[in-house]
């Protein structure tokens, strides 16, 4: 990969300190729309598509881990050098710039609203108290906490590694306790696209891992956090370690849903709730709802802060209170999810639209991640190395393939 800059060994305790960026990550991609989708996926299509949770957590390894590497080398986030790198072809960067701002917008309004009415269900679950009412409740709670908390996204990454791992460990004793064919498995990791919609969740499956706005997140968190080249294998560290325990919570609903739940119907997770009964009793409902409440939580708080930090980017906005363009942006994601979320909406439909759209942005974004650190004038001796390159290329590819297919099959 990149060619380091010291061979410092860092201690046990300066690793866990460093996972915080890659915590907000996890926290933004693992959301009720990881849950549905990975609870599709495997009641509609059993093991065979595990290899998707598979090929995402190696891209998003090495997507993320580039985009935290640009924002350490350079000091600027992932936007701002998209902007500086093409200002000598105006053109080109406009359409490149309007692509992902419109993109990654539609995007968010779409994921706030299925974030906010599918932590609604887990709590109206335990509760009992209307999806309707709690959403809208719950979208104001996560509008105060960003707008009004001091420096909220230290805490924020605190928040959402304990919901990560709070979610590892439910999806994980739910996928042992239901003891799935270990045959099938294995044989699921082996790529294979079903027919009657396998080319959607394939995609469904990899964008909602492989975030576009989250290389803009991580971008700025990294360079926020770590100020000099010889922090990469701290950076690389709280990347990978992160993106894995991610990448295992996906896994496990994929699993566990192929497991008890082929050939049914999937409206939202917790309609796994009531196929988990006869294994785990009483405790289905709450275990699927705890799990649901952290998947929302984590994924509700940085949508808006996705949003907000690529259109900071693109058109030179301060990334903090200070500059209102920011904030309202901020608040405009969020009370457009209130609104939604009051609405009724179907969280399933909003989800697959997200989705859809960031499918159709993701290649750009890979790309433009992979040119950039490629290239000399940008990265200097950090830029990739022939390895990362390669994978780089393999994912922008496959990223590509993919989001055509999604796109002409609308029509």
């Amino acid at each position: 990969m990149a060619e380091q800059s010291s061979t410092k060994q860092y201690t046990l305790k300066e690793k866990l300190g460093a996972l915080g960026p890659g915590f907000l990550i996890v926290g933004s991609f693992i959301g009720p729309g990881t849950v549905t989708s990975s609870t599709r996926a495997g009641a509609n299509y059993g093991f065979q598509l595990f290899w998707c949770i598979i090929f995402s957590v190696i891209a998003v390894i090495v997507v993320q881990g580039m985009a935290a590497r640009l924002g350490i080398i350079t000091q600027k986030d992932l936007a701002q050098n998209l902007v500086d790198d093409f200002a000598d072809r105006p053109a080109l960067r406009n359409i490149l710039c309007g692509l992902v701002a419109i993109a990654i917008a539609i995007g968010g309004f779409a994921y706030m609203g299925g974030d906010l009415t599918g932590t609604a269900l887990g709590i109206s679950a335990l509760t009992g108290i209307p999806t309707k009412i709690i959403a809208p409740i719950w979208g104001c709670c996560i509008l105060l906490i960003l707008n009004f908390a001091g420096d909220a996204v230290k805490y924020l990454e605190k928040l959402l590694g304990f919901c990560v791992i709070l979610m590892a460990v439910v999806f994980l004793v739910t996928m042992f306790i239901v003891k799935p064919d270990l045959g099938e498995l294995f044989a699921g990791c082996v790529p294979t696209i079903p027919e009657n919609g396998g080319i959607m969740t394939c995609l469904s499956l990899i964008g909602t891992t492989v975030v576009p706005y989250n290389m803009f997140l991580h971008a700025a968190s990294a360079k926020r956090t770590w100020h000099s080249p010889e922090e990469l294998p701290l950076c690389n560290f709280g990347t990978t370690v992160p993106m894995i325990i991610g990448g295992i919570v996906t896994g496990a609903i994929l699993v566990t849903s192929a497991t008890v739940m082929r050939g049914m119907s999937v409206n939202n997770a917790m309609d796994m709730a009531v196929q988990l009964e006869p294994t785990l009793g009483s405790l289905a409902q709450p275990f699927m709802a705890i799990g649901l409440v952290a998947a929302g939580i984590s994924s509700a708080v940085c949508t808006p802060m996705g949003v907000s930090y690529v259109l900071a980017g693109l058109f030179g906005w301060k990334t903090d209170r200070s500059d209102k363009r920011y904030t309202i942006t901020n608040a405009a994601v969020l009370v457009t999810g209130i609104i939604i979320a009051a609405l009724g909406t179907n969280p399933l439909a909003l989800i697959m639209t997200a989705q859809a759209v960031n499918g159709i942005v993701l290649p750009v974004v890979v790309g433009v991640t992979v040119y950039l650190t490629c290239r000399d004038s940008v990265m200097g001796k950090y830029k990739n190395g022939p390895v990362a390159t390669a994978l780089g290329i393999a994912i922008f590819a496959i990223s590509l393939i993919l989001g055509v297919s999604s796109f002409l099959g609308v029509f």
